[in-house]
């Protein structure tokens, strides 16, 4: 796992170092700079040393010196990969470096070698004869990569902190990424906060012509479900769900460094120690947990139970919530963008307190979104119901009255789901999940931009399957949106700020095409979220596991803002009328704004860190 940075044009090896430096959590461990000076191409790394110690430095180069590569990530499929490489008349250098497997695949294959691989990347490979860069970014965006091409300079890295000390770097805030922020609680890919600097969405590739100065992108894959409804019995089905989650625990547990797993004590993360305790044998895991002593926040009784019946060596640290929330403006100083979820604290304190003890980290991101296994799943037939049944007209009249009912701050407390949910079906059902989950409604949000611009992703993702139900709308919205562009980046920042590899079972491709072609009733089966999983796991962990209620990973943002510990000093790009309106009504319990005021604080904290660019 590491970082990376480059560009073509302007510049010199010292911007080029200043870009590393600025990623330098990322790769703790060695730096490596090179540079072609008659063609203007300078590529930097930085090194988080995971798999071949000694042999896995980069850029790295082909024997003839003709192919040059910059990668961050994982490739879990690359001893196969290298087999099938060697049989073809392929030569190594390295002895079980997957960033040499890149090199060759891509001599070998062209471009298309993408497709071929299980894992996670981004990476940038430097093909001289052809004159390009070749950039591609995994089916996911696990691993992040943000470019700009601009005043004949193109430039890319892992992190926006990077590209801004390159002399050609844009500024100025994006202020439809902004809107959409305010309306996801994320900044959904090819968006990014400053304006004309770019994220390639997940499943892309990038080429750069470097005597042209050409840039193109286009998409290798997509995530689409295509349901197979034949008649295989879930128990058929169990066993197979089985089969690939052991599989893709095991391909993850190979590291040349200490590796544990994130346990909260939930159905996901458990099934991943559950696995990777079966593959490395009872007393053998080490399991991290985090835990608070307010009771509505805190899951570490249920890790503790799962670390029990796993035999795992279980590590916690309890924290008070109240004291967690004076590291948050440090925090938000180093996120490149400010981050519309509040649980990105929790997950950073987690992250730091596994770095004291490991390197790489399994978690069980993409179970809840590749199996329906989110709170709003449950109300989209009441929603569709409600739509139906109730007279338009009488809409703002039940909410009204809904919003005189006392406000709660506990996490996820009744009150806020059932004023979210008649907020959401006040607009088209290709715009209820974003309604639902956001910090500010699309009456709002309406100004600058259509509601359509703005929830774009969203009615994209609803109708990309038209004739898909519900809860495959519902899914197609959770893995392309809400996964990739909110959760996979709050890991990736909260865990490479320590220099922590975080990696994820549940996106296995395998196990993902598995999943693509599952019926929706196998997903949420009367009433019951991620069915079939659960049945899976069902010869592998107590039911007090599998079947508990989802509590969810947050904190009190509520309680914060109404007590003032989170203060608003000197906001400059959230308007004052609507920031002081809306403080004053949560302060007094008139309503429960604590999605957009968290949105707005971490805005705010944002832009104090980073005044030269907004």
């Amino acid at each position: 796992m590491c970082g990376l940075a480059g560009f073509v044009g302007r510049g010199s090896l010292a911007e080029l170092a200043n870009m590393t430096q600025a990623i330098a959590h990322r790769g703790p461990d060695a730096e490596g700079l090179w540079s072609d000076e008659a063609r203007a191409v300078f590529l930097g790394h930085r090194r988080l040393s995971i798999l071949d110690l000694s042999g896995g430095a980069q850029p790295m180069w082909s024997a003839d010196g003709q192919t040059g590569i910059v990668f961050n990530g994982e490739i879990y499929n690359h001893t196969e990969l290298r087999r099938e490489l060697q049989a073809a008349g392929r030569h190594f250098q390295t002895d079980h470096s997957d960033t040499e497997v890149l090199l060759h695949a891509y001599r070998e294959w062209g471009d298309a070698f993408v497709s071929r691989l299980n894992g996670m990347w981004a990476f940038v490979l430097y093909d001289l004869p052809r004159g390009r860069l070749f950039a591609s970014r995994d089916r996911f965006g696990k691993k992040p990569f943000y470019y700009f091409f601009r005043n004949q300079s193109f430039a890319f890295a892992s992190e926006l902190s990077a590209l801004r000390f390159h002399p050609d770097a844009p500024s100025g805030l994006n202020s439809l990424a902004v809107a959409k922020y305010f309306a996801y609680g994320l900044i959904p890919a090819p968006h990014s906060l400053i304006k004309d600097i770019w994220k390639l969405p997940a499943g892309h590739n990038l080429e750069f012509l470097i005597a042209s100065h050409e840039l193109r992108t286009w998409k290798y894959w997509d995530f689409c479900l295509e349901p197979n409804h034949s008649n295989t019995s879930p128990a058929l089905l169990a066993e197979e769900l089985r089969h690939l989650l052991r599989e893709a625990v095991k391909r993850r547990l190979v590291a040349d460094v200490p590796l544990g797993v994130f346990l909260s004590g939930g159905v996901d993360s458990s099934a991943v120690a559950a696995f990777a305790t079966e593959l490395r044998g009872r007393g053998n895991l080490q399991t991290f947990s985090i835990g608070f002593h307010e009771p509505s926040f805190d899951e570490s009784a249920y890790a503790r139970r799962a670390a029990e019946f796993l035999g795992s060596e279980h590590h916690l640290e309890t924290l008070t919530l109240d004291k967690t929330v004076e590291l948050l403006p440090g925090l938000a100083a180093q996120l490149d963008e400010p981050q519309g979820d509040s649980s990105i604290l929790p997950t950073w304190l987690l992250g730091g307190f596994t770095r004291k003890r490991v390197t790489v980290a399994l978690g069980g991101d993409g179970g809840d979104e590749l199996f329906a296994g989110y709170d709003p799943i449950r109300a989209l037939h009441s929603a569709q119901w409600y739509q139906r049944l109730m007279p338009r007209g009488l809409h703002p009249a039940i909410r009204w009255a809904v919003a005189k009912a006392p406000v709660s701050h506990r996490n996820l407390s009744l009150d806020f789901k059932i004023k979210r949910f008649l907020r959401g079906v006040s607009y088209p059902p290709s715009q209820w999940l974003p309604n639902w989950m956001g910090a500010l409604e699309g009456r709002d949000l309406a100004g600058e931009f259509s509601l359509e611009e703005i929830y774009s992703e969203a009615i994209e993702a609803w109708n990309v399957n038209p004739g898909g139900d519900l809860v495959d709308r519902a899914t197609q919205y959770f893995v392309r949106l809400y996964l990739q562009d909110g959760i996979l980046p709050k890991v990736d920042r909260a865990s490479m700020l320590h220099g922590l590899e975080a990696r994820s079972p549940f996106l296995d491709i395998d196990l993902v095409n598995f999943v693509r072609r599952l019926p929706s009733k196998w997903k949420y089966h009367r009433g019951q979220t991620k069915y079939l999983l659960k049945l899976a796991l069902e010869p592998v962990l107590p039911a007090d596991i599998i079947y508990r209620k989802k509590k969810g990973f947050g904190s009190p943002i509520g309680a914060w803002f109404q007590s003032g510990k989170l203060p608003f000093d000197s906001p400059r790009l959230v308007p004052g009328p609507q920031l002081e309106s809306r403080q004053k009504a949560h302060g007094a319990n008139r309503s429960d704004e604590r999605q957009f005021l968290w949105n707005a604080w971490m805005l705010e904290a944002w832009d104090r860190s980073h005044l030269h660019w907004a």
